[in-house]
């Protein structure tokens, strides 16, 4: 378990993570989004003491990193995939981390089969492809057998097997109990993993919920409804929970708490005949961009405005 306390981080005057406060449980995918500058890559820095806090805490597991006796095995990050000496092969680069943090050499040899590495494992990882370099990556996070995995991008530079094969993983580790904490900015693929959401902006908590929540907070659960008669079918929808709008004189209405199905059985016990009966779909990147729209610090120029300035 990853736990946050009014986190906050500044650098002079610029204030990167602001009293961030979160929970990431055991047993679930939580997915951290937030825009460009949200404070994402700041707080998974400060959760490995590799940045120390200005003020509030971050624990794992009850401690903070630098006070458990093997790390490593206690929880396992890909920050920067990179970051490895280029002269040296996958399997030396793991076989170091081992060593150094008396882990099992056959672990080496398990965690370059789990990603795929077999084929290149002798060879310099500077030469590596992104994606391999990924690959890398979060094998040497996976190194420790860790409880806590933290993953940084890990579908950056994957093609589509490997971002299948980080799919599986996730939700493979999720299943074995594992806290697995997720930073991408592939709505897509959050939606298909993640269990839960943490999503900040400018270094602030905008959302600690679930994927379903958000989505039917953004409007997903609506049903598109065009009656006979709206007004009869108002009156007979009515009830605790259940939000319908509409325009004056349009048969056409918004429902809210009631599925489609539901809606449908209910006309037809009253004989009201329907013309359309369609749920809304709001995607989860519609609504992460509905929830974020105020606190993303760089907004590009659209394609029609650098027409005009030509």
């Amino acid at each position: 378990m990853i736990e946050a306390q009014q986190l906050t981080k500044r650098y002079g005057e610029k204030t990167a993570v602001d009293q961030l406060g979160f929970v990431v449980k055991p047993g679930t995918v939580t997915g951290f989004l937030g825009p460009n500058g949200a404070g994402k890559s700041t707080t998974m820095r400060m959760i490995v003491g590799l940045d120390s806090p200005t003020s509030g805490s971050v624990t794992v597991n009850g401690r903070r990193y630098a006070q458990h006796r093997a790390p490593l095995q206690e929880v396992g990050a890909l920050l920067e995939a990179k970051s490895i000496h280029p002269g040296r092969s996958a399997y030396q680069h793991l076989n170091a981390l081992a060593l150094t943090h008396g882990i099992p050499r056959r672990r080496v040899d398990e965690v370059i089969d789990l990603a795929g590495l077999g084929s290149v494992a002798k060879k310099r990882a500077g030469a590596f492809s992104l994606g391999m370099g990924q690959r890398l990556g979060i094998a040497a996070a996976l190194l420790g057998d860790p409880q806590t995995v933290m993953l940084d991008e890990p579908v950056n530079g994957l093609d589509p097997e490997g971002v299948l094969w980080i799919r599986n993983l996730l939700t493979g580790l999720a299943m074995e109990g594992r806290t697995v904490f997720v930073s991408s900015h592939l709505m897509s693929e959050m939606a298909l993993v993640a269990d839960h959401l943490i999503i900040v902006g400018r270094g602030r908590l905008l959302a600690d919920t679930t994927v379903q929540d958000l989505i039917r907070e953004a409007g997903g659960n609506a049903v598109k409804v065009t009656a006979q008669d709206p007004a009869r079918l108002r009156e007979v929808l009515a009830g605790p929970g259940i939000e319908i709008t509409g325009t004056t004189g349009s048969e056409e209405l918004q429902v809210t708490g009631l599925s489609a199905r539901e809606i449908g059985l209910t006309a037809i016990e009253h004989q009201i005949a329907l013309f359309e009966l369609s749920p809304s779909t709001v995607s989860l990147e519609e609504a992460f961009m509905d929830l974020t729209r105020d606190a993303v610090e760089y907004h590009g120029t659209t394609g029609e405005t650098l027409g005009r300035a030509a």
